[in-house]
Formats: C-alpha cells, structure tokens, sequence
C-alpha cells in the first residue's frame, strides 16, 4: 500500500514551457518509488494524455468556481475518495519533489497522528527534460544552490498532512493566494503540529510565467485570490510559514528560534488561534499595527 498519495490540479499542457515542467514535475514525484502514488485532478487541456503518458491516476471531476478555476475543497474530498494511503500531499504541478518528503512524512506520522508540513523552495530556471536516474536527487540540489535561490517565505507550494486532517474546508480556488495561508491558520487553531520542514524537506520550483492568468498577471492579484481571503475568514487569518509552531531538523520536531518579533507576533495572534475570536484579533492586530489598520479602515477591509 502506499504511504503517500500526492495530488495535484495542474494547468493545461498548452504552453510548451508550462507542459515541460509539468511533465518534470510528475516525473520527478513518481521517482520517489513505489511507496508514492499521484494522482493528477481536472479536465484541462493535455492533461489526460499526460496522466495516460506517466502511467497515473487521473479524476476529471473536480468541482470549479464561477470562473471555472477547481477548488481546493473537491481536491481534497477526491484524493481522500481514490486513494488508501495514511499521507496525503497537495503539491503546485511545477515543483519537483525529493526523496526528503518520504522520509519526512514517515518519520512524522510515527509520533504525531495529525500535523501539517509545509516550507520553502527553492526556485529554478529549467528548461529541459531532466533525468531521473540514480542519483537524480543529489544532482538537482546542487545545481538549485548553484544556479537557484531559496524563495522567501511566503506562499507554500505542498501540503504534507494525515488524510483526516483538512475534512472540512472552504470552497477556495486553487492556483490564487489565500488558501494556503488558511491552512497554517486552521492547523494553528486547531492546535495541532503546524511544521516548517525548509531544512529537511528540499523542493524545487521551475520558474514560469504568469500568462496562463487573465491578463498575465500573478494570482495574489486575482479577484479569485480576494475571494479566497473573504473564505479564509479575512486578513487576519492569512498566516505565513514564520508562523509555524515547529521546525523539522534531522528528523525532529523543534520549536522555531526565540526572538522578540515572533514573541510578539504570538501575543498578536492568540485571541484567533487560542480563542478563536476574529473581533479580538482585530484588536491586538490594530494595537500592533495601527497605521496598517487604520490604512485597511479607510478601505473598508476591517
């Protein structure tokens, strides 16, 4: 049976660099071995062919938006449906996955029955069919420290969880901003392991473009991505991955570096994640942050 089950909803394998990256990526998972399974989620352009051409599962059936855009929510019901696995992992289709996330997940489940992994990539201009043979894994993280950097940590482009966490989500759009940030939140209030895997987890991202979007531009500014954050429960939900509560280091669960920013970025956030109160949020946020609250005031974003 296998241990994880990677699912993802990728973009339609019209734009040649887009179809590129996205095949490296299905591959590069795949290479992880038998104890991983995928499966690809949508009805979009080439991508039944590319499910048919990496010999895995593929559910069209995925539930969309006004605008036609899947939702995160029916990723998920779908993945739990199709797959027996005890981890599951959403993952953006342009990011190649390491060996590090089976280890990763294995060495967590055996002592944490819930918890969320997540962290930062590393991105890289590829443009070429890579390879995948023995050592493949070595190969790519020297070339990402060569050639890459190490994104800023904002965003999170997997999701590594048990497959009874998440069960009841929102309708967010997937591929726009917001949902992921909900997912550090609703880990954190639900008062489960929220962990920053970025040193035992290597993941690369293949830089692309934006013109698979209306009007090229990126998802944050996307009507769908505002939506999102209205589903999130509003901007004080939106969490970033400094905001975990752990970090994974050589397999063990550790709390981040104490400094007085994260100190009080806690105090800042306790009535949401501790008490659950958004309208108490609202006020230590303002205490903290008041000419950015007043600035969201005068928007009517408050």
């Amino acid at each position: 049976m296998p241990e994880i089950t990677i699912f993802s909803a990728p973009k339609p394998f019209v734009d040649p660099h887009i179809a590129l990256i996205q095949h490296n990526a299905i591959r590069s998972w795949l290479a992880l071995g038998e104890h991983v399974e995928v499966i690809l989620l949508g009805e979009e352009e080439g991508l039944a062919e590319a499910a048919a051409h990496n010999g895995v599962k593929h559910f069209p059936q995925v539930q969309r938006t006004a605008a036609g855009t899947p939702l995160v929510s029916s990723m998920f019901a779908l993945a739990r449906e199709y797959s027996t696995s005890p981890l599951l992992c959403c993952v953006n289709a342009d990011i190649l996955l390491t060996p590090d996330l089976l280890t990763a997940g294995r060495a967590l489940l055996e002592k944490h029955p819930r918890f969320l992994a997540v962290g930062q990539r590393w991105d890289l201009d590829v443009r070429e069919p890579l390879e995948f043979s023995e050592g493949w894994a070595e190969r790519l993280r020297q070339r990402a420290q060569q050639e890459g950097q190490l994104h800023k940590a904002t965003g999170s482009d997997y999701f590594l969880f048990p497959r009874d966490c998440f069960m009841d989500m929102p309708p967010f759009a997937i591929g726009r901003a917001g949902w992921d940030n909900w997912m550090i939140y609703s880990g954190r209030s639900q008062g489960f392991p929220v962990i920053d895997a970025t040193y035992d987890v290597f993941i690369v991202h293949q830089n692309h473009d934006y013109r698979h979007l209306p009007g090229g531009q990126p998802h944050y500014r996307h009507p769908e991505t505002f939506e999102n954050i209205r589903l999130a429960g509003g901007r004080r939900a939106i969490f970033e991955l400094p905001d975990a509560s752990h970090r994974l280091v050589n397999g063990r669960l550790v709390r981040p570096r104490f400094t007085w920013r994260r100190f009080w970025r806690e105090v800042e956030i306790y009535p949401l994640v501790r008490w659950h109160s958004y309208r108490l949020a609202q006020v230590t946020y303002a205490l903290f942050h008041p000419l950015r609250a007043y600035r969201e005031f005068r928007q009517g974003l408050l």
